[in-house]
């Protein structure tokens, strides 16, 4: 199937939230622009491009910034002497008669042994660059007598980046180089083949840690020969995740070393700031970067965008933009008429649907075939349907999640919409470097979500043109990820001495906590034995589910709809809650945690629902204390206890709250790290904050710090957490919290308090900047508040986060931590914005 748009209009209840992307505004037909009828895709510039849709409608004023980024003429070289000449041969059949410089450069480090990270922009070739010295070698492995002298292990984070590679691997390498898929997807059959046969197998970190390690002894014949172990888009794996990878990747090497292998690491990567170190954490293992890009780049005119204003008010009264969707929605149409190659960025599955269902409707019917929805969730055969159509050209306009930022090769592209910042620096570029991978010119264009991040960024455009890219945070030492890890490697081999080094510092301490928990047993020999009859990696979350997923079912007919995170059950499919799937509409009639079962029924609702709690902090232990003036910065371990405790119906057109419904949920407890602040009552007095307007103020602090965090962490505002209590009993101040959303943190905190200046500072003036009243969306209201966003004070919080500032560190200073000291076990009922991880 080409497109799917005989599949978007399934239901009444879908349109029915298509056409609230409208917001009120009468549909349009579509003017062509007939100047460009004849032009070649790549001939489009992308300075018309851009004039064209401001000039189409008027849209001048919401055009905030444009960037001109000049083009890069390529760099090539020699092929290096130690790829194996058919190697070099399929590359020319597919055009590349010379690597560029960074390729070879990677190829050279790699055959020398060398743990190498290639971080360097989107369609710089970074495959090739270490595709090139592994098929080399499996070659020459295909001339042992077994035919696998030599093997590979490929780690992708998605499925469909593995299939990507292992078509690019057939078409560089003869068959008897034997590349094969292992995932959750193959048959058993095929899984014995792959085992005993496949010199290339590609998978991904879960079936690694849940299926090839534990049976390690199954494949020592492949483990035996392991030369190479590539691990690709090595940027996604940050946070608690990343953390789980890494020490997934220490279990891998343990195993090899027990069948007398030490495989070479390689690693790919968007553009990261300090790539090696990240790669080092990664894989424990000293780490060379190669960053400078040499291949050819197009000129790029990128455009930020702010979505108007509209009629619509939202809760308390705040004025409301038009969604970012929608506008994309708007902006894709335009540009699909003007026959211009486009891919539109969405943050959600259901945004991709509604998008590519919006620019059918307001497209002619000639026109409207070649718009498609591109999302995970689809079957294999049409993604790589839609690939191909994209391509080739027939379709001119696709609306995707990030699943089309990982790596799928898509090429000829003249315009990339992002419908949102995507979260850090690294995805931005990445997904806008899908544009112009031809070396044409392309536009690329970032249209602002009513959110205080993306409120800020349009506005401050050198936040986004004039800073590196983030770096890759993750702490494999996180003792909530090491322990079960250290328990699973365990049972695979009985852990010594020899192997506290691989694991890090903290193992030792760990290893003897775990005994005495009875989970390890350490014998006469000296190691550490697994004790338990249950496999120890079933124990294991690499995604930080928080548990067993909760099974989405429809009552009527027992069918099984999907699953959901356990941690996130609680605010998505609590009783009551309307739940979105492909392109129908459901409520939750109840769910059941004990079978971990939410139990829907199909509904056409006019209304959306959003959870309500409340959340209590308390202090276990403060790491660090830095003086600002009488305010303190801090960073150390908290717990909080969060509670669901209702939900709000809102109108879906424009926010309106119909009623809120009670909920009887159990609390959740949460024991992480976090960055917090203190201000004193003489400062407040000074600042015009009178005590009865703090807890506005320092709630409306903390959802617009929360929301700017992103901008200084590679994390999402759903990664975080926060709390303000005017008077916390553990400090005995007015404090404001902001906390991982991770058990045992994720280094998310960590880095806030490390840039804590820069972050408060643009967290003081993305509020101060915005053009609302009262507060809204784009500055202190946020869309996951547990208070429903009451109360807030935007003036206050400016106020507040003066006298905070106002005895901060001066740019370039150094934060000279103050005396550790410990918190007292005190809780207290916050203004909270929990995680919804």
């Amino acid at each position: 199937m080409g497109h799917r748009s005989g599949q978007l209009a399934a239901t009444a209840s879908f349109n029915h939230l298509a056409a609230c992307l409208h917001d009120g505004l009468p549909r349009f037909s579509v003017t062509p622009m007939t100047h460009w009828v004849s032009m070649p895709p790549s001939h489009r510039p992308p300075e018309a491009l851009l004039d064209s849709l401001v000039r189409i409608r008027d849209r001048s004023d919401r055009l905030t910034h444009t960037e001109h980024l000049p083009a890069r003429q390529a760099r090539h070289t020699a092929w290096p002497t130690t790829i194996r000449p058919e190697i070099q041969q399929a590359a020319r059949e597919l055009g590349v008669h010379q690597p560029w410089a960074h390729q070879a450069e990677a190829m050279k480090l790699a055959k020398l042994g060398q743990t190498v990270v290639l971080a360097t922009g989107t369609a710089s070739g970074k495959s090739l660059g270490y595709l090139a010295p592994v098929l080399s070698d499996l070659l020459d492995g295909t001339e042992a007598p077994n035919g696998r002298g030599a093997t590979a292990l490929y780690l992708a984070p998605t499925k469909a980046l593995a299939a990507d590679q292992r078509r690019r691997a057939a078409e560089l390498a003869p068959a008897r180089v034997r590349a094969a898929l292992y995932d959750g997807d193959t048959p058993p059959q095929e899984r014995e083949w792959v085992r005993q046969y496949a010199s290339y197998v590609l998978t991904n970190p879960d079936m690694l840690h849940r299926s090839i390690l534990p049976a390690h002894a199954r494949w020592s014949s492949f483990l035996k020969t392991l030369r190479y172990v590539v691990v690709d888009e090595c940027h996604s794996y940050r946070g608690v995740f990343g953390s789980h990878v890494a020490q997934v990747l220490r279990r891998l090497r343990r195993v090899c070393r027990r069948y007398g292998s030490e495989p070479v690491f390689l690693l790919a990567s968007a553009t990261t700031a300090d790539p090696a170190t990240a790669a080092e954490r990664l894989t424990g293992l000293p780490a060379v970067a190669v960053t400078e890009d040499a291949s050819p780049r197009g000129p790029l005119v990128f455009a930020l965008w702010e979505p108007p204003l509209t009629e619509h008010v939202g809760e308390h009264g705040a004025p409301v933009r038009r969604t970012a969707t929608a506008e994309a929605a708007y902006l894709l149409t335009d540009l699909v008429a003007a026959g211009t190659r486009t891919v539109a960025f969405v943050r959600s599955r259901r945004a991709a649907e509604l998008v590519a269902l919006q620019a059918q409707d307001n497209l002619d019917s000639t026109l409207a075939g070649r718009v498609a929805a591109y999302r995970g969730g689809y079957l294999p055969e049409e993604r790589r349907a839609l690939e191909r159509d994209l391509h080739s050209g027939r379709l001119l306009g696709l609306a995707s999640t990030s699943a089309l930022e990982l790596g799928v090769d898509v090429s000829g592209l003249d315009a990339v919409l992002l419908a949102g910042y995507p979260g850090t620096r690294a995805s931005l570029w990445q997904q806008a470097g899908r544009a112009g991978r031809e070396a044409q010119g392309a536009l690329a264009v970032l249209i602002a979500r009513d959110d205080p991040l993306d409120t800020y960024l349009v506005h401050h455009p050198e936040a986004l043109f004039a800073r590196p890219v983030e770096a890759t945070v993750l702490d494999p030492d996180n003792p909530h990820v090491l322990a079960p890890h250290l328990c699973a490697a365990a049972a695979e081999l009985p852990l010594g001495p020899e192997d506290l080094e691989l694991f890090g510092p903290v193992t030792e301490q760990l290893l003897t906590t775990l005994e005495r928990r009875g989970l390890l047993r350490r014998r006469s020999d000296g190691a550490w034995y697994w004790t338990r009859r249950e496999r120890a990696v079933d124990a294991v979350d690499l995604r930080g589910s928080g548990g067993s997923p909760v099974q989405i079912v429809e009552e009527s007919t027992g069918r099984l709809l999907g699953t959901v995170d356990a941690a996130a059950s609680h605010t998505t499919v609590h009783d009551g809650a309307v739940h979105l799937h492909q392109g129908r509409t459901y409520l939750v009639s109840h769910l059941d945690l004990e079978t971990s079962v939410a139990l829907v029924q199909a509904a056409n609702p006019s209304y959306t629902t959003s959870a309500r709690d409340t959340t209590a902090i308390s202090v276990l232990s403060t790491d660090e204390t830095v003086p600002w003036g009488e305010a303190t910065l801090n960073f150390g371990s908290v717990e909080v206890v969060n509670q669901v405790v209702s939900y709000l119906r809102k109108r879906i057109a424009t926010g309106e709250v119909l009623g809120e419904t009670k909920l009887d949920l159990p609390p959740r407890t949460l024991r992480t790290r976090a960055v917090w602040w203190t201000v004193t009552e003489e400062q407040l007095l000074d600042a015009l904050v009178p005590f009865d307007q703090l807890p506005g103020a320092a709630h409306a602090a903390e959802h617009a710090s929360i929301g700017l965090l992103p901008l200084f962490a590679t994390c999402d505002r759903w990664d975080i957490g926060g709390v303000s209590v005017p008077l916390h009993p553990d400090t005995q101040l007015p404090t404001v919290f902001v906390y991982d959303g991770h058990p045992g943190g994720a280094g998310f905190a960590e880095h806030g308090f490390r840039h804590a200046v820069r972050w408060l500072t643009a967290t003081r003036e993305a509020i101060k900047s915005c053009e609302c009243e009262r507060g809204c969306p784009s500055c202190v209201q946020s869309p996951k508040c547990g208070n429903g966003n009451d109360p807030l004070d935007k003036a206050g919080a400016i106020r507040l986060l003066g006298a905070l500032l106002a005895g901060a560190p001066k740019e370039g200073e150094a934060q000279s931590p103050g005396p550790q000291r410990n918190g007292t076990a005190g809780t207290v009922q916050g203004r909270s914005e929990p995680p919804d991880a």
